[in-house]
C-alpha cells in the first residue's frame, strides 16, 4: 500500500489534460499496489500564499519560540510539508504556461523549501532530505517539446527535475501530453500519453 500525493496546478477545469493525465497515472499505481491511498490537492484552488518576508523569517526560527501570530503564519507550510514527508509516491500535474511552470506549483515548492527539514547543508554542499519518494509528473503543453525547436524552451521538466531532486526526489518521471494544438498530433496527443504510462 502506498500513499499517493496528487497536486493540482491547472487553471483547467474538466477540460485539463495535465489533470486528466495525472489522475491516469493515479489510477496505474493503484493498479500496481492495491489499495493505495490517493490525495489530491488543486493547488490553484486552495490559492497558496506567496512568500513574504515574515513568513520567510518564522522558516528560521525554532518553533518553541514563535510567536502565536508566526505559527499561524508558518501554518501552511508546516502542513505542505507534512503532506509531503507523508507520501510515498506523488504525481505533480504541470501544464507548462509561458515555458514554465504555473504560479501555485511554484509556491508550494517554496513552501517545502524548509532549511534543516527538507534539504540541509554538508561537507560537500547542499544535501536533500526527502529521500526514498518516487515521483511523476504530468505534463501538458500545446507545442511539441520534448524534442526539436520547442526542445529549448521547456522550463518545466528540467526545473522540477533539478528543483526536486536538489531535494532529495531524484527518482522523477516524465509523461508528456504534448502537441495538444497542433493539427495531426493533437487528435492522437491525450492517448499516446495515457498509453506511455508505465509504474516502475
Amino acid at each position: 500500500m502506498k500513499r499517493i500525493l496528487h497536486l493540482i496546478s491547472s487553471l483547467q477545469e474538466n477540460g485539463s489534460h495535465s489533470i486528466q493525465l495525472g489522475r491516469a497515472i493515479v489510477e496505474k499505481i493503484q493498479e500496481k499496489y492495491p489499495g493505495s491511498i490517493p490525495e489530491e490537492v488543486n493547488l490553484v484552488d486552495i490559492e497558496i500564499p506567496h512568500l513574504t518576508p515574515a513568513v520567510l523569517r518564522t522558516f528560521f526560527i525554532p518553533g518553541e519560540q514563535l510567536t502565536e501570530q508566526e505559527k499561524e503564519s508558518v501554518r501552511f507550510s508546516d502542513e505542505m510539508v507534512k503532506q509531503l514527508l507523508a507520501a510515498d509516491i506523488i504525481v505533480i500535474g504541470a501544464p507548462l504556461y509561458n515555458f514554465t511552470i504555473h504560479t501555485a506549483l511554484k509556491a508550494w515548492i517554496d513552501h517545502i523549501t524548509r532549511a534543516g527539514i527538507t534539504f540541509g547543508y554538508g561537507e560537500n554542499g547542499p544535501v536533500g532530505k526527502v529521500a526514498g519518494k518516487k515521483v511523476y509528473v504530468a505534463m501538458s503543453s500545446g507545442g511539441i517539446y520534448s524534442e526539436g525547436p520547442g526542445k529549448a524552451n521547456d522550463f518545466v521538466a528540467p526545473y522540477l527535475s533539478a528543483f526536486l531532486g536538489f531535494l532529495g526526489m531524484t527518482d522523477l518521471t516524465v509523461f508528456r501530453a504534448e502537441g495538444l494544438k497542433v493539427p495531426g498530433v493533437k487528435e492522437q496527443a491525450m492517448q499516446k500519453a495515457i498509453d506511455s504510462i508505465a509504474i516502475d
